[in-house]
């Protein structure tokens, strides 16, 4: 099975081509950094119009890389949420007519669920079940899965996610957009000593997570050492970042303890930071897994890689083209289940 993933809840536009047997055979991103820098983050409509400007010339990169021609095409993945509802629909709305008519089958892929799976592409499979954190731009979240569409939620952020933590955080550090990836290449020089910012909500029990009081922390610290130079932007960076990176470590600890689960897929664009990865393998007994770097942000090989999973079990996307910008991960069901 040859399958079309088309990836635009963002802004980041991803197309790419798995086959079934054959793995990733080819897939190209388009990055809308640039585009949102002067803004100092995402302008929802200015993403929905570039996604419309590059979609189909990314289609025909993607085909004209593999060898392929639309009349190779077994099915057409596309995601349909959760993001920007103006996004969805571009993606969407070109997946489900260009599967219309080629007279092939569409599916509606889940785009945190992409991103759980996406560690799975070029690699040996975990055992089933394992444990996965979900750690983006939108959700912080622990989750048991047990099969395709058979998750149970362990615990997820209360308030801000990760990934938006560290993009206000860098905002604060004014070091421009995208944060995330910013604040982490400042914190390289930062003096782990200097500075102590809580691990919120490791003091007690459960699997749920808290960003919004820290971010306050790195609040009143910056504004207490204004005027910032380079050395208090690095130190400031280095201790947040710290906080975060001990914050998912004592949890996914946690997680395993309790369900007795040796295995630990991280995926989602913050899985990406090489200091989570240092420390989750030097300080978690269980086997971990991550996706490639370049497949850690949203990109169309999960995409296409989570919808042919659910094609080769039977599901099928009705011809109404149904987007959503909230869509809970436990809402999704079994391919072939009732």
């Amino acid at each position: 099975m040859l399958v079309l993933g088309i990836e635009t809840s963002c802004d980041e536009t991803g197309v790419a081509l798995f086959d079934s047997d054959l793995g990733l055979l080819a897939d190209e991103l388009y990055s809308q950094v640039a585009l949102h820098a002067q803004y100092g983050g995402v302008v929802p409509e200015l993403a929905s119009r570039d996604h419309i400007r590059k979609l189909i010339p990314l289609c025909q990169e993607t085909l004209r890389k593999a060898g392929k021609s639309l009349d190779d095409l077994s099915a057409v993945a596309y995601t349909a949420g959760p993001g920007l509802m103006g996004a969805l629909l571009v993606g969407a709305t070109f997946g489900r007519s260009l599967a219309w008519g080629l007279g092939i089958p569409a599916v509606a892929v889940h785009h945190m669920e992409a991103h759980l799976l996406a560690p799975l592409i070029d690699q040996t499979q975990p055992p089933l079940p394992f444990i996965a954190l979900l750690v983006s731009g939108g959700h912080t979240q622990l989750v048991e899965v047990a099969g395709l569409g058979d998750y149970r939620l362990l615990g997820e952020s209360l308030d801000d996610a990760a990934g938006e933590a560290f993009d206000k955080a860098a905002k604060m550090l004014d070091l421009g957009y995208p944060g995330g990836p910013n604040l982490a290449r400042c914190a390289e020089s930062g003096d782990p000593q200097r500075f102590r910012f809580p691990r919120p909500m490791t003091d007690r029990p459960g699997l749920d997570f808290s960003f919004s009081g820290l971010k306050t922390f790195t609040l009143n610290t910056v504004k207490a050492s204004e005027p910032l130079t380079d050395e208090d932007r690095a130190d400031i960076a280095r201790a947040f970042e710290e906080a975060v990176v001990d914050t998912l470590i004592i949890k996914c600890r946690r997680a395993v303890e309790q369900t007795k689960v040796p295995h630990l897929v991280v995926a989602g664009g913050v899985s990406a930071n090489v200091r989570l990865r240092e420390r989750l393998e030097a300080n978690l007994d269980a086997s971990i897994y991550y996706a490639a770097p370049r497949l850690c942000t949203d990109n169309g090989a999960m995409i296409a890689y989570a919808g042919c999973q659910r094609l080769l079990l039977g599901e099928r996307a009705p011809l109404a083209i149904d987007t959503r910008a909230r869509w809970p991960i436990t809402e999704l069901g079994i391919p072939g289940g009732s």
